[in-house]
């Protein structure tokens, strides 16, 4: 027999397995002796009581029934398979080839950075000595942006695809099998890169190709086709499908494909800073006055509101984690955030961004017609960079200056390792955005009390919440409408805003491209 209950514990009792057993038979009204086995299925906390509780789901397995555990996924070797060149090695581009693998094609993938270990090199050069490569950073390299991130898996973009079979493919590569239940579940930015490296080393063990130090610099097109890339060093790949997944922050792709005369589509974004607050405040306010005590995690928090017609909210919280400089390019100040598995930081950070569409701009950027969003972001990082002292500095104010419209006469102590300085973020942002976003963390103050805070630090600038742009595709095949075989996928072509979900859609566009080289066979 296999019942599914629902527990609501302390959260000292749900630390206790012997206790969830327990409960699991009382609620299922079977005897302790008859179990089997017991499987959490999701667990998430409810901070809305007095006290906090833990909801979990569980299956209760008793009888002749036993849990049936899903097989890894056994994928062939395709040495001499027809290639399929993919282009990044973020989740679009490894899950894309993971699939290709497992339908029994070879992908070739194009990485501009390098692996995850020479990557950390240029991490710490670029924190500590700030020295940015451009093509080696926290954006760039193998795994893409999320590699060194927090580890998010958690996604609202079920309808594009399997989600849990995404999950599944990260516990075979190494991920903790807590990632199935958990609620809101991560990996952290301690056991990521080698969940990434294993599965490259699947990809490789397979017959697949994994370059690095490849920045694709062309595409080849013939007739209306793509028939493969080249490389900034020179290198020609050659296939009948390309898969674009290059991420958010690769603009040397957009203006690529804007320079040959392939459609771009301008699309909104958000922009903003990042907040950091004593992550001890953030569980006072989320748990009550004895914050999460022993057995609650770090405390997270998901705020929006409105200004002018815009939104103003948190993205990519990160309970217990710091601030790391994101740029991809000497003359630009972009930060973002992250934590470790445990999620065991002094602060806690968000970016708190306002939500821009492209008639937001001003009328300057009309002469940048498509690209006009990406130019004006652009912008907002070098003001950024100015004002932290053309470094890796970067701008900061304390949350109550910044609303009182003053620029701070000192700041807390701060994660992000380049350092902040105060200035004035209203010039930094600028007249759309500095406005708005004052008036959203004025109603977060409202909303949460003890949020609205001289001892949180608004750091600038977050500008890489998602694309300005997409790249277009047919609904049904996924190519891009003017060539054929180009399939346009994940972050970067605007079809995607996490690692899951850029996950399901390089592996809707593996599938898609192996479904156009069938028919061009046939």
């Amino acid at each position: 027999m296999i019942l599914e209950v629902q527990l609501r514990l302390t959260p000292s009792q749900a630390a206790n397995a012997d206790l969830v057993r327990e409960a699991a038979c009382r609620k299922a009204r079977i005897a302790p002796r008859t179990l089997n086995a017991l499987r959490v299925l999701r667990r998430s906390i409810d901070a809305r009581a007095r006290e906090p509780m833990v909801e979990v789901a569980v299956a209760v397995y008793s009888g002749n029934d036993s849990p049936q555990e899903n097989p890894p996924v056994e994928y062939p070797d395709v040495r001499g398979a027809e290639e399929i060149i993919i282009v990044g090695s973020g989740p679009a581009g490894m899950f894309a080839a993971l699939k290709a693998i497992e339908c029994g094609y070879r992908p070739i993938v194009l990485e501009r950075g390098k692996d995850v270990h020479a990557r950390r090199r240029d991490i710490k050069a670029l924190c500590t000595q700030h020295i940015v490569d451009p093509d080696s950073n926290y954006c760039f390299g193998e795994g893409g942006a999320g590699t060194y991130s927090d580890g998010k898996l958690y996604t609202r973009s079920k309808k594009r695809g399997d989600t849990s079979g995404i999950l599944a493919r990260l516990v075979q590569h190494g991920a903790s099998p807590e990632i199935i239940t958990d609620a809101r579940p991560h990996i952290g930015t301690d056991k990521l890169p080698a969940v990434v490296e294993n599965i490259r080393r699947q990809i490789v063990q397979c017959g697949g190709d994994y370059l690095f130090g490849r920045r694709v610099s062309d595409l080849q097109i013939r007739h209306g086709r793509v028939c493969g890339v080249e490389t900034l060093g020179g290198e020609r790949f050659e296939a009948r499908a390309v898969i674009l997944a290059t991420g958010h922050s690769a603009r040397d792709i957009y203006e690529l494909l804007h320079r040959k005369g392939i459609a771009l589509q301008a699309k909104g974004t958000a922009i903003g800073v990042r907040l950091e607050h004593p992550q001890d405040l953030i569980d006072r306010i989320q748990y009550g006055p004895k914050g999460r005590g022993q057995y609650l995690p770090a405390a997270a928090y998901r705020v929006v509101a409105q200004s002018g017609g815009r939104g103003v909210y948190s993205f990519c919280m990160c309970p217990g984690g710091y601030i790391v400089p994101s740029a991809t390019d000497a003359r630009q100040v972009v930060v973002n955030g992250m934590s470790p598995s445990m999620r065991n930081g002094r602060k806690a950070n968000s970016g708190i961004v306002v939500s821009v569409e492209p008639q937001d701009l001003p009328p300057q950027y009309e002469r940048y017609g498509v690209m006009g969003l990406l130019q004006f972001i652009r912008d907002i990082e070098c003001r950024a960079w100015e004002a932290g002292g053309k470094t890796q500095t970067a701008p900061a104010a304390r949350m109550t200056d910044f609303c009182q419209k003053r620029i701070s006469s000192s700041l807390p102590d701060t994660t992000y390792l380049p350092g902040i300085v105060p200035a004035d973020l209203d010039q930094v942002l600028g007249a759309f955005i500095a406005p708005r976003l004052r008036e959203g963390l004025q109603a977060f103050g409202r909303k949460m009390r003890g949020f609205y805070t001289a001892e949180a630090t608004l750091i600038g600038v977050e500008t890489r919440t998602s694309s300005p742009l997409r790249i277009p595709r047919d609904p049904a095949t996924l190519a891009h409408p003017q060539v054929s075989g180009l399939f346009p996928s994940g972050e970067g072509a605007g079809y995607a805003g996490g690692i899951v979900s850029a996950a399901v859609d390089g592996q809707n566009c593996a599938l898609a491209a192996i479904e156009y080289l069938k028919n061009k066979a046939k």
